[in-house]
């Protein structure tokens, strides 16, 4: 790996932009994630209401996430992220507002995540295929979208780390209101890009959306490898991924036992460092910021990958690595060993997400990336928020760790039969 390679995208200036903007942007995302997670766990005690959250987001993935490609390749990518980052903006005020008055009731919370679900459907295939443009072109694309998944994780550590702290002392209304005003940083970056070559549209009378959709469905059907990777997403985002879903429980169990010391020298040792109103939201924070700092560094190991690496075999490692340390995770009794095992956990994962991203839109043609991306981006967010509900039911049956744990085993016997079927997929460049 040469390091060197890292940050070439950066050499782009759209992409400089959105590289700042969106990490801004992206750590007040995953506050209000954390603070959301908390004050549905406060509400009603239950995981499936964790679970019926993650189902509100997911209902709209699959008409808007398709209508999201198809608008992508037909319109100013820009435009398009512009609309739907301002809208998120709006929903996470709206929230804030509920629970700052002591208004809110779970299903302000429902009806937040299934607007929130709209308008990232929407956003998100124009947003991951508008990444070859801003560096001009597929030469810079990897370490491109190896930046992106580290400025994400690296918000995924920051993020809940704030939160937790921001919850614990002030409550999830603060968390909210700060995530409202991180969309600022993004918005800005787009408006002041400029459009290149490949931003300009065909002015061609537009095909019947419906269409349009079918065209990107029936490509991706017609070729074997990009099934097999979307089916390696999908089933790794419900069977494995749903462990984010039930940390809330995990970190609720930890609180009685290995983490409580961690909590009372924090908040009542001492130096008493904090006031803590919902020390609960202590330890999920920090779980959820070693899944970050675990995947910023997985994300920099992508993004320093030379253009001729294999990229497959580190999508493998992916595949095989994270069921695994979730079934060490589950059985796991110690807090500070637990958190190691959450970084690795975050790293195997974004060898397969990131990976994934980049062999699909190196694969597909430019005419129809914007359609692929949304059908990945319904496997990858519509299947993990359907395996949150799967999870939090079995949770609530038969507990948490048994959930994770069988839904981790499932998922490797799945990557050990596409390592043995598929040796193609790990020879991909």
């Amino acid at each position: 790996m040469r390091f060197r390679t890292t940050f070439r995208a950066l050499r782009h200036r759209n992409y400089q932009l959105w590289f700042f903007g969106q990490g801004v942007s992206m750590i007040g995302t995953w506050m209000q994630s954390m603070a959301q997670q908390v004050l549905v766990y406060r509400l009603t005690g239950s995981a499936i209401s964790l679970g019926i959250v993650n189902l509100m987001t997911v209902i709209p993935l699959l008409p808007f996430s398709f209508w999201g490609g198809s608008l992508a390749d037909r319109m100013s990518k820009r435009k398009i992220i512009l609309i739907t980052q301002t809208l998120m903006l709006l929903q996470a005020l709206v929230l804030a507002g509920l629970t700052w008055t002591g208004t809110v009731r779970v299903w302000h919370v429902y009806l937040m995540a299934f607007l929130l679900g709209i308008f990232k459907a929407v956003d998100m295939p124009p947003r991951q295929s508008y990444v070859v443009e801003m560096v001009e072109g597929k030469e810079d694309l990897t370490s491109a979208i190896g930046l992106n998944s580290a400025i994400q994780n690296a918000a995924r550590t920051v993020g809940p780390a704030i939160a937790g702290v921001v919850v614990a002392t002030m409550g999830e209304a603060v968390a909210f209101f700060l995530n409202s005003l991180s969309f600022l940083a993004v918005i800005t970056s787009l408006l002041l890009m400029r459009d290149t070559h490949q931003s300009i549209h065909s002015k061609l009378p537009a095909p019947p959306v419906i269409s349009h959709m079918m065209e990107g469905v029936r490509y991706v059907f017609s070729q074997q490898i990009l099934l097999v990777l979307l089916s390696l997403v999908a089933v790794t985002s419900f069977l494995s991924r749903p462990y984010q879903t039930l940390l809330p429980v995990f970190a609720d169990v930890m609180l009685k036992g290995s983490a409580q010391p961690v909590v009372a020298f924090l908040c009542n040792g001492e130096h008493h460092m904090l006031t803590c109103l919902q020390p609960e939201a202590l330890p999920l924070g920090m779980l959820l910021s070693a899944v970050g700092i675990g995947a910023v560094t997985g994300a920099i190991l992508v993004a320093s990958l030379p253009e001729r690496a294999r990229r497959g075999r580190m999508l493998t490692l992916g595949n095989l690595g994270l069921p695994v340390l979730l079934l060490a995770f589950v059985n796991s009794k110690i807090f500070i060993l637990s958190l190691f095992l959450m970084a690795l956990v975050g790293m195997g994962q974004v060898f397969q997400n990131a990976l994934a991203n980049t062999l699909l839109q190196i694969t597909a043609p430019d005419q129809v990336r914007g359609r692929v991306m949304s059908q990945l981006s319904l496997v990858s967010h519509g299947m993990h928020q359907l395996g949150g509900l799967q999870a939090g039911f079995v949770a609530d049956w038969i507990g948490a760790p048994l959930s994770v744990g069988i839904g981790a085993a499932i998922s490797l016997l799945y990557g050990v039969f596409v390592f043995i079927r598929y040796p193609r997929v790990r020879e991909m460049a």
